[in-house]
């Protein structure tokens, strides 16, 4: 019988962080991990590329072709400090399946959520100057609840103060927080990543801060009690505290420079962050007066959970196009981001036509699904083909989505 060849994914030891994405990503159980590497079980990985995107470093996106047989297993895999080379096969062996198939689900993967380039302008970003071994060291300067006392949930913006360690980052990108402590198993808590909430010269212009935005995490998605490790660890910190930090991450989820840009950004609750980043940066340009337009879909139940509705209300109109869907307000029909994009029909269809729009979506999974039926009966009635128009975006680096 001829030996069959088959593409197994592997993740790069040298570079993972160990943040725990892949694993809490993966649809299907692939990804385990002990105290030293994170794995993907050959038999129940099904290459559909979730886990592609959200890994911030991309030690998640590797392959190897290997004989069905003698696919590498997860003891080996735990031993290794580097990825092994690809190994020669044997001439006779024949492909599990067919060559178009495997490349149709390298195209699927991608399509799903795989690497998207960086706007053709963004600015190169700094990556990885900092890992679990040797963190940077960060301080406290200032710890603001943002959504109401009598709010459902507690919403932080927390600004870090790196003092005389360079952390550059910009719009888009994330960092790493280690919280201290050991988890259940006295191992080592695995590293929570925050995108950055102010733009790339910090909270307060040129000092060496960055803001994060932090919910504290009191129950998990099926709303089952529960207390997130790091967010309460982030919620509860005083001024002058010092945090543990890893990165800078992201080198996709970035920002046009170019003037003439649209930014249309989507977002839910503490998926603002990196959307309050590019809107301050574009807001301390506005002296420039550089053509461009911004318009913001952003979600939440009522405005008192809706992180930095204040200053969002004081923005001049003709700068930001703000459209607020909330979803629980009494005596009033609940609204969902993408409810807000379908009435807005028609200008959103002018920015999709448009070459120069930029689409960044961030905040809960389950919203990824709606924006994009939003989109795609948008476009149907105005004649674009949102399936060729988002395929294109994706390839040009103008459609960005990050949702947990």
């Amino acid at each position: 019988m001829t030996a069959q060849i088959a593409r197994q994914h592997l993740i790069d030891p040298e570079v993972c962080i160990r943040c725990n994405t892949c694993e809490s990503t993966c649809p299907t159980g692939a990804v385990t991990h002990d105290s030293r590497n994170y794995v993907v079980k050959f038999d129940l990985c099904n290459a559909c590329g979730a886990c592609i995107s959200p890994c911030p470093t991309g030690a998640i996106d590797h392959w190897r072709q290997v004989l069905s047989s003698k696919a590498y297993t997860v003891e080996e895999q735990l031993t290794w400090d580097t990825l092994p080379e690809q190994a020669e096969l044997p001439t006779d062996a024949t492909p599990a399946a067919p060559a178009e198939v495997l490349a149709a689900t390298a195209t699927a993967s991608a399509g799903q959520g795989g690497a998207v380039s960086a706007p053709w302008s963004a600015a190169t970003p700094q990556l990885n100057l900092y890992g679990p071994s040797q963190p940077a060291k960060a301080r406290v300067a200032g710890n603001l609840r943002l959504t109401e006392a009598g709010a459902s949930c507690d919403i932080r913006h927390i600004v870090l103060d790196f003092g005389a360690t360079a952390m550059p980052v910009l719009e888009g990108q994330t960092i790493g927080i280690i919280p201290p402590g050991l988890d259940a198993n006295g191992r080592p808590h695995t590293i929570r990543l925050y995108s950055i909430a102010s733009p790339r010269d910090g909270e307060r212009p040129n000092y060496n801060n960055l803001s994060l935005t932090v919910k504290r995490v009191t129950e998990d998605h099926s709303g089952a009690p529960t207390q997130g490790v790091c967010s309460n660890y982030l919620c509860d910190l005083k001024a002058g505290a010092e945090v543990s930090v890893v990165g800078p991450y992201g080198s996709s989820f970035l920002m046009p420079n170019h003037p003439g840009a649209n930014l249309l950004m989507i977002c839910t609750g503490t998926g603002s962050a990196p959307m309050r980043a590019m809107t301050e940066r574009r807001r301390r340009r506005l002296a420039l007066k550089e053509p461009g337009r911004t318009v913001l879909f952003f979600g939440a139940r009522s405005a008192g959970e809706l992180p930095y509705f204040g200053p969002l209300m004081k923005l001049p109109k003709e700068f930001i196009e703000v459209n607020l869907a909330l979803s629980r307000v009494p005596g009033q029909p609940r609204q969902y981001v993408q409810d807000k994009i379908r009435e807005r029909g028609d200008a959103v269809a002018d920015l999709l036509r448009s070459d120069e729009t930029y689409v960044y979506i961030c905040g809960l999974k389950g919203m990824e699904a709606g924006v994009d039926a939003a989109f795609a009966d948008i476009c149907r009635l105005h004649g674009i083909d949102w399936s060729a128009t988002v395929q294109s975006m994706r390839q040009n680096g103008r459609y960005h989505v990050e949702t947990y």
